[in-house]
């Protein structure tokens, strides 16, 4: 995984209220590389989405020696490769419509529940002094 795409990871805000903004998203993870096909990278992303808080489904794809799979419009050509990149994208648009409605429901964490109902409280108590 790249360093561009480490720092623009890093600066995704952790939470925006309680809520963190990739929580709840589906995440399908897919790598292109120059050389050999290799998928320590795409299971760096899996963690790294699990660590978001993002439903990532389980189909993922590696596309080595991309220079070969690409025509000169830089549209990819027909192979297993290209059928494997449709079967996620496929996947992907699956979860997204089944976990849509339920996405606050599945990231709901008890240990987040807690804190805001204390932060509640805390609130309606400093109200309460005035």
């Amino acid at each position: 995984m790249t360093g561009i795409l480490k720092a623009q990871i890093d600066w995704i805000p952790l939470a925006l209220g309680a809520v963190r903004p990739t929580q709840g998203k589906t995440l399908a993870v897919m790598q292109v590389s120059g050389g050999s096909q290799s998928f320590n990278a795409v299971n760096q992303m899996r963690v790294l989405g699990r660590w978001m808080r993002m439903i990532a489904i389980p189909n993922q794809s590696s596309v080595p020696k991309a220079y070969e799979q690409f025509d000169d419009a830089g549209r990819m050509k027909p192979s297993a490769y290209y059928d494997r990149v449709v079967d996620v994208m496929e996947e992907l648009v699956k979860f997204t419509l089944l976990t849509r409605g339920a996405s606050a429901y599945l990231t709901s964490r008890y240990s987040e529940r807690k804190e805001e109902l204390e932060k509640q409280q805390s609130l309606s108590v400093d109200l309460g002094a005035m």
